[in-house]
């Protein structure tokens, strides 16, 4: 495994830069495709797999922690929530809604700092 060294003296989670990385591979794995239930464990997996591999990538001082959930598209809508308590200064978070007409994707980010 790949060693990244961390910078000590960056500032807040960067959301935007997150939401992007994530977004992309939202993209990648799901992009063109049409809901079918055999193909959510595989979607999901690669979803946060990549999200997080990209995430480290960064080279941030942070622990990430990646959900994902995919539903078919419905009448009935579809809700998460999410609550944390932590340092607001340092820590974050961001949520990706990716949706097509067959299906809807929310991917929850969230970065702990560590402190070095």
């Amino acid at each position: 495994m790949e060693v990244y060294h961390r910078p000590c003296d960056e500032g807040g989670f960067n959301a935007e830069e997150a939401h992007n990385v994530v977004k992309e591979c939202v993209d990648a794995v799901l992009g063109g495709e049409d809901y079918n239930h055999n193909n959510i464990n595989q979607w999901t997996a690669s979803i946060v797999e990549q999200s997080l591999a990209h995430l480290v990538k960064m080279g941030k001082a942070y622990k990430y922690i990646v959900t994902c959930a995919v539903a078919q598209r419905s009448a009935y809508g579809f809700h998460t929530a999410s609550s944390c308590f932590w340092d607001t200064t340092s820590d974050g978070t961001c949520t990706v809604r990716w949706e097509n007409r067959t299906m809807n994707c929310i991917v929850n980010v969230f970065a702990i700092a560590i402190v070095l």
